[in-house]
């Protein structure tokens, strides 16, 4: 049965309540807040059953392995490791190419850090590893540091006896020396950050990563690898840059030496890229039907292998092959604290962008399955997992968007998987790394290229985002295109920048609208969008949908004033200048009051103030000689040439639901706005604030003996009614009459201003800038 919500309501009676009234009928608690030495007692307490959650959070393969399900898991998870672990072995020795080290260090770096993630990690599912964009950020790192024009060596060569050549070759032997040590110092860094982060419980700082900046990021990321992986593809010679525009660098000295294209290496390149990208997505569109994904990589580079073996492709056709990958592992090394200040900077953004991207693939797969991530410990599981990888010349250690899903799709269930997965990588290092010497790099980059095509698909959330929201979209592609032109490092920083700055503009101009009541209820909505919600007369409420902080109360104030329908201060100035000039007519006798206080016309045009009932009998009636109380009614035509702004409201209502916070200088900005109103008679009251803004407008000095905090009620509808039972009484003040007080029979000004000037909104502005002195 459908139900019909028009017939369907509620009636609430309760008190009006202003705060001091709920707080006495609720008895208010008084906050009582610790003091650091019992904050930091009570963190170094100690118990059997602290010590034992705290051991269970810092090993979190306490709280799953014993509940591991063996005869429902341990199959799925044997199955989805060996995959994932001969994808591993491939992408390894492709991801290698991009730190700038070689190819076995991809190896060393699929292994060792799954050993530490295994006991650390909270997630279940995500393969540890190398990921394209982090590794690309530590191979432009090192090219940076380490280019090959610091490794020539001259090679004499004699064509015959008569005369020889000298040209110019690589140090490959100290260059890759040099590489690897700058590689596995700037891991040892990044697992230090990462470590100190997680310790200090600062994991919340990768949330200024937004998802927007993220997807621009890594999508120039992705171009950044396919532009070199093209280059590898092509195997044509290039100069390594790095920096801004370093990717049209690159562009230009690839076509300029396209000519020296290396056919056997372009040919196989070709095949690969075009059947590893149909298959992969012949997976993923029948992936409900295909129990387990075709290991098409696996499949390509054994196929690749054996034909660049048989051939003898390098011999015959110069093709560029992986050459030497020798076996075991190499001893525990300790970093180069001499480079470390040279890759510190480098070492911190890529430490940032590589926890970002494996707590947000871990999300995405805890939420799939059911479980929680512990983002600091994630920071703790991978910054010590970066540190003992680091001993063992690996370079950083993330995640994989692709190798993770391969390891949730083929049924892993936890992090078994990934152990089993490290023992595959483990086989090939010492068993079958020599037999992948004669694989092709081009091979390694068309692999590389075909998996690109996830991060490529981000394109086509601009449009989304567009419709969705306008900001974001251009923060994707500013993160994009300035990652793309200044280098990644660099760009990254430049777009966090730019989101923070997208992000207090947004609060500098917040939403401001004027509220009117739907009769008969409390609901209160923006009289713009609704045609039946008219506003409440006499009364303006304002809401303000953002934080007040120092950089948005002058708009704050301007929205305020084109609400209500003037400016308080030039409503007050105008109606002091126009009084003068009242105060002047009486003095030449051009006005003159009458026992009301009534100033009636001598020759001017008096219709601006109330006339007798019998203007006969004014003459006669005794005018008092020492006071004379004058009324104007500002809503009439004065009988001066002076134009005083209009009020036609008695009390305005800040709706202050939807602030979050407030700083010093909002709260002593609204009071000086409170009383430039006060000062015109218009009551200024404040609904809806959450306990938490009472409490700063308490501790900020904003109540006082002018400003009582019974101005503050607890809903919009409950100020309301206060002010209507005001008006309906008469306790409210009357703002379209103005009075002055005249001793006609002293000598003393009439009619004079304050010394000094009123404190209001816009002076303390002045002061602010050093233009009130």
């Amino acid at each position: 049965m459908e139900n019909n919500t028009s017939e369907q309501g509620y009636f609430v009676a309760r008190p009006v309540y202003c705060k001091p009234l709920f707080e006495t009928d609720n008895e208010r608690k008084l906050r009582i807040s610790k003091t650091l030495k019992e904050r930091f007692r009570n963190s170094c307490s100690c118990s059997s059953k602290r010590a034992k959650q705290i051991f269970q959070t810092f090993f979190p393969i306490c709280d799953w392995l014993p509940n591991y399900k063996v005869k429902e898991w341990l199959i799925s998870d044997i199955i989805s490791g060996v995959t994932t672990g001969l994808v591993a072995c491939l992408q390894g020795l492709a991801f290698a190419l991009l730190a700038s080290v070689p190819p076995v260090y991809g190896l060393y770096s699929s292994f060792f850090p799954i050993l530490t993630y295994f006991f650390l990690g909270t997630s279940r599912h995500i393969s540890v590893g190398p990921f394209p964009v982090t590794s690309l950020m530590v191979g432009l790192a090192i090219l940076s540091l380490s280019p090959d024009s610091n490794y020539m060596i001259s090679s004499a060569a004699s064509s015959n006896s008569s005369f020889s050549n000298t040209t110019k070759l690589v140090n490959t032997t100290a260059r890759d020396a040099d590489r690897v040590m700058l590689s596995y110092t700037m891991t040892y860094l990044i697992g230090f950050y990462q470590l100190g982060m997680g310790i200090l419980q600062i994991g919340f700082l990768v949330r200024y990563l937004s998802d927007p900046l993220v997807g621009g990021f890594t999508t120039a990321a992705a171009f950044q690898v396919f532009v070199s992986q093209f280059k590898a593809l092509l195997s044509v010679p290039a100069n390594n840059y790095n920096g801004i525009l370093s990717i049209i660098l690159t562009i230009i000295d690839i076509f300029k030496n396209i000519g020296q294209t290396n056919i056997a290496d372009l040919i196989a390149g070709l095949i690969t890229l075009v059947v590893v990208t149909v298959v992969k997505e012949i997976n993923d569109r029948y992936k409900h039907k295909i129990p387990v994904p075709i290991p098409i990589e696996v499949i390509v580079a054994i196929i690749a292998t054996g034909v660049s073996y048989g051939a003898n492709l390098n011999a015959k056709y110069n093709a560029n092959i992986m050459k030497t990958i020798p076996g075991g592992f190499l001893p525990p090394k300790s970093p180069n604290t001499s480079m470390m200040s040279e890759v510190a900077t480098s070492a911190f953004s890529i430490g940032i962008v590589g926890y970002a991207v494996s707590v947000s693939v871990a999300k995405v797969y805890a939420a799939k399955h059911g479980y929680k991530i512990n983002g600091n410990q994630e920071l703790i599981a991978f910054g010590i997992s970066n540190i003992f990888s680091g001993a063992f010349s690996c370079f950083i250690a993330t995640t994989s968007l692709s190798r993770t899903a391969v390891q949730e799709s083929t049924g892993g269930k936890t992090q078994v998987a990934g152990i089993i997965s490290a023992f595959i990588v483990m086989i090939v290092v010492f068993a079958l790394g020599p037999l992948l010497q004669p694989l092709q790099k081009s091979v390694l980059a068309a692999i590389v290229i075909a998996n690109l095509k996830g991060m490529f698909m981000q394109v086509f959330d601009i449009p989304v985002l567009w419709r969705q929201n306008k900001v974001d979209s251009v923060i994707w592609v500013f993160t994009c295109i300035v990652c793309i032109i200044l280098g990644l490092d660099i760009g990254l920083l430049t777009s966090i920048v730019f989101e923070l700055a997208t992000v207090v503009v947004r609060t500098q101009f917040p939403t401001c609208e004027a509220l009117g009541n739907l009769p008969g209820t409390e609901l209160y909505k923006n009289i713009k969008d609704y045609k039946n919600i008219p506003e409440v007369p006499g009364i303006k409420i304002f809401r303000c949908s953002s934080p007040l902080y120092f950089a948005n109360m002058d708009y704050f104030k301007d929205r305020l004033n084109a609400v209500v329908g003037f400016d308080p201060v030039r409503v007050f100035n105008k109606r002091n200048k126009a009084l003068r000039q009242i105060h002047n007519l009486i003095k030449k006798g051009q006005l003159k009051p009458t026992k009301n206080g009534v100033v009636n016309g001598g020759g001017v045009d008096n219709d601006a103030f109330e006339m007798e009932e019998d203007p006969e009998q004014s003459e006669e009636i005794d005018i008092p000689t020492k006071e004379v109380d004058i009324q104007v009614d500002w809503s009439k035509e004065l009988p001066v040439k002076v134009g005083v702004p209009k009020v036609n409201i008695h009390s305005v209502i800040f709706d202050f639901g939807a602030i979050s916070f407030l700083d010093v200088v909002s709260v002593k900005s609204l009071k000086l706005i409170l009383k430039e109103f006060q000062r015109i008679s218009v009551s200024v009251y404040i609904a809806g604030c959450d306990d938490e803004i009472i409490y700063k407008l308490e501790t900020c000095g904003f109540f006082d003996e002018s400003v009582k905090k019974d101005i503050v009620f607890m809903t919009v509808h409950d100020a309301v009614l206060f002010v209507k039972m005001q008006v309906a009484y008469g306790n409210t003040q009357d703002p379209i009459f103005e009075k002055i007080s005249l001793m006609q029979d002293s000598k003393e000004p009439m009619y004079t201003e304050p010394d000094e000037p009123q404190e209001t909104y816009d002076n303390q502005y002045r002061a602010i800038h050093g233009l009130a002195f």
